[in-house]
């Protein structure tokens, strides 16, 4: 990690003065169209009257992953969001040129989010890539990236950070997910380079691409604020789970033959090793054989598509650590009955579940 490093101002963009105390919408150029015309990336920025950590928080970027765009949205329309020190930089959209096509991609089919800290003159991602390293990442102490699933799956909501770096921990933790997945991230991606670079960053994922899930986009503005309120750059107080479980190895289970999926667990499930987790069957429905889970596990992740072909992952299960009982944390989940129950039971709401069948051997 870069330390000491020096730090853009964050009271002059482009030559627009903001003041200590204000807030303003700003834009800056990020790329051109096939037809010429200037790409405007467009943020908010809010400064309080005292002088704190700059924060940024940026969503899709990838194009189609806009349940982040949703909860940044709230925050910039929330009228009783006022930082008591620092500065927050608010962009809904990341990756204009992909938000445009409902694309995660580029134009170039190059993915955003391998193409970091990037470079002027090189691909179309790459010199992206480097005006938002130039532009927002030099401006900041910290960083916040929303994401999703990618397409035809869903993702319970989890944060994602290098745990060894001690300033990733304290905005992983202070977030207040249920989940923590303890990676670095592959080379290329915005969090790591980041890291890298000097900024502590880390990633929330959660829900599906092309929607705004209301469960989803409340979990990741209640998450922004915690991290804010940690900071002492927002007054209130961290609301956080009954539990905070960090997830060292995760696996996605895949199909071993085509068919049809019934399946038996639901995003978020805190499952015991073997657990039922989808059934295979014929398109007439007749069963081929059912998958279960190899170790106690949170699903971290599975498929909204019940039709497979073979080596198609079915879910990304988390494996808990030995000292995590899973009916221990299924009551302490359901005790609570709070948001993330209820954001469970949405996600739930796009798959359907049902009762596993007895004495069918696992494929």
């Amino acid at each position: 990690m870069v330390k000491n490093r020096e730090r853009k101002s964050i009271n002059n963009w482009f030559g627009e003065e903001i003041p200590a105390g204000e807030s303003r919408d700003v834009s800056l150029v990020i790329s051109e169209s096939y037809s010429s015309m200037t790409v405007k990336m467009q943020m908010h920025i809010q400064r309080a009257k005292e002088d704190g950590p700059v924060l940024f928080v940026t969503a899709a970027l990838h194009g189609d992953e806009i349940n982040g765009t949703g909860a940044v949205h709230q925050l910039i329309q929330d009228e009783t969001f006022h930082l008591t020190r620092g500065s927050v930089i608010l962009i809904p959209v990341l990756n204009l040129l992909a938000f445009d096509r409902h694309s995660r991609y580029l134009p170039d089919r190059r993915d955003l989010n391998r193409s970091f800290p990037g470079s002027e003159k090189g691909s179309l991602a790459s010199r992206m890539a480097n005006t938002i390293f130039s532009e927002i990442v030099s401006r900041s102490d910290y960083g916040i990236d929303l994401h999703t699933a990618s397409v035809r799956k869903t993702n319970y909501p989890n944060v994602r950070g290098d745990l060894k770096n001690p300033q990733v921990r304290r905005l992983a933790e202070a977030f207040g997910s249920e989940i923590i997945i303890n990676s670095k991230g592959p080379k290329g991606a915005f969090r790591r380079e980041a890291c890298l670079a000097g900024c502590p960053t880390i990633i929330m994922e959660g829900g599906e691409v092309l929607k705004v899930e209301p469960g989803i986009v409340e979990s990741a503005v209640r998450g922004i604020k915690n991290v804010l309120c940690d900071f002492d750059m927002l007054d209130g107080s961290i609301e956080s789970p009954e539990y905070q479980v960090v997830i060292e190895k995760s696996k996605w289970i895949r199909a071993e033959h085509g068919g049809f999926l019934h399946f038996h667990i639901q995003p978020g499930d805190i499952i015991e090793k073997d657990q039922p987790l989808a059934t295979n069957t014929t398109l007439l429905g007749h069963e081929q054989g059912t998958l279960y889970a190899p170790f106690n596990a949170v699903v971290i992740g599975m498929t909204t598509l019940p039709a497979v072909s073979p080596g198609e992952p079915i879910c990304n299960l988390g494996k808990l650590p030995k000292k995590y009982k899973p009916a221990k944390l299924r009551k302490l989940r359901s005790e609570e009955n709070g948001l993330e129950q209820r954001v469970s039971e949405e996600l739930a709401s796009n798959v359907l579940v049902v009762e596993a069948p007895e004495e069918i051997e696992s494929v």
